[in-house]
Parts: structure tokens; C-alpha cells; sequence
């Protein structure tokens, strides 16, 4: 099995067309730097576009759906392997362990919720793994502007400035991402 990558991204319909293109080269890309996709097995918006793009790149997939949105037939399969979980929190549970690096793509409530809880993982110092975000276009900036105001106002230690990456261009994932080289996740050692 190849290093996993966890991507969160949005699963909205109603994308621009320049979204789709950049997770297009994402997916292509992770193939290309030796990386599998681990993401929550829809076949819709980006997350199905990242997925299509790994497998037709020759890219191990691995889905982790809620049972309720495999009834409503959004599932990828195609996956190499499609796990079905009962809840949302199983499924970001079951990524998290499999996950050996973690970017997020733009996204709304949802890829940022799962991103969150990734961060907040890393300040309890549960998980070790590197989080990227993609800043395509400077989605994130306003985030990014959120984050330096949580830390002015001592919400956020100043200790923890390295919680996350910022990549403005896919090539400037990558040698965040070999950060994780020699990692193993609880999922690996218990395998």
C-alpha cells in the first residue's frame, strides 16, 4: 500500500470549472510523488474529481462513506477499497488513522470542519502527521487572516505557527507533504 494522503475537499455541484482543473492536477500529481488518495468516498464536486483523477493516473483510491450516503448512491466505486462507516465522526476517525500527510483543497463547512479537527489533533499533539492547506488562488487567505487574529488575541499559542503549511501552487505540496517520510500511523503499526 502506498503512502496515503488525506484529502478534504468540497462535494458541491456547482463548482467553477477552475476548481475541477487544479483537483484534476492535484490527483495526478499525488501519483506522480508516490501518493495514494484516503478521502470520504464520494463521486461528487471535488472529492469525485480528485478520486477519478488518482485511479485514471494508475493512483491506489481508498473511500470511507457514511451507510447513508452510499444509500443515496454517491459512493466512488471505483475505489480500490470503499469503507462504510455509520456516522461522519466514524468516517473522519477511520482517515485520520489511515492518513499518513493531510491536505485540504477549497472546500465549505464541511472540509473545514475536518481540517479543524486535524489541527486540533496536532496541538494535543495525538497526531504527527503534516497538514497542507492549497491555497488555490488565495481561498484560504481570509483563514489565514482569522488564524494571526486568534493568535494576536492569545486564543492560539504563538507556539504552534508550524500547525499547518500553506502550498500556493501544487508543486509547493510536495516537500511540505516529505515531512512524512518514516511515519508510521496507529493504522499501519496495527495492521
Amino acid at each position: 500500500m502506498p503512502k496515503l494522503l488525506c484529502v478534504y475537499c468540497s462535494s458541491s455541484r456547482e463548482l467553477a470549472p477552475k476548481y475541477h482543473d487544479e483537483a484534476r492536477a492535484v490527483g495526478r500529481s499525488m501519483v506522480e510523488h508516490g501518493w495514494g488518495l484516503v478521502y470520504g468516498g464520494g463521486s461528487i464536486g471535488l472529492m469525485g474529481t480528485v478520486a477519478r483523477s488518482v485511479k485514471a493516473a494508475g493512483g491506489t483510491v481508498v473511500g470511507v462513506i457514511p451507510d447513508f450516503m452510499v444509500e443515496r448512491e454517491l459512493e466512488f466505486r471505483e475505489a480500490d477499497e470503499l469503507l462504510t462507516v455509520k456516522t461522519m465522526a466514524e468516517r473522519k476517525q477511520a482517515m485520520i488513522a489511515r492518513a499518513d500527510a493531510f491536505l485540504a483543497l477549497p472546500g465549505g463547512i464541511g472540509t473545514l470542519e475536518e481540517i479543524s479537527e486535524v489541527l486540533a489533533l496536532r496541538v494535543l499533539a495525538q497526531i504527527h502527521q503534516p497538514a497542507v492547506f492549497y491555497n488555490q488562488a488565495g481561498f484560504y487567505d481570509e483563514l489565514f487572516r482569522f488564524f494571526d487574529r486568534m493568535t494576536r488575541e492569545r486564543f492560539r499559542s504563538t507556539g504552534i505557527d508550524g500547525l499547518y503549511s500553506v502550498a500556493n501552487s501544487i508543486d509547493e505540496i510536495w516537500p511540505f507533504l516529505d515531512k512524512s517520510a518514516g511515519y508510521e500511523t496507529a493504522w499501519q503499526a496495527n495492521a
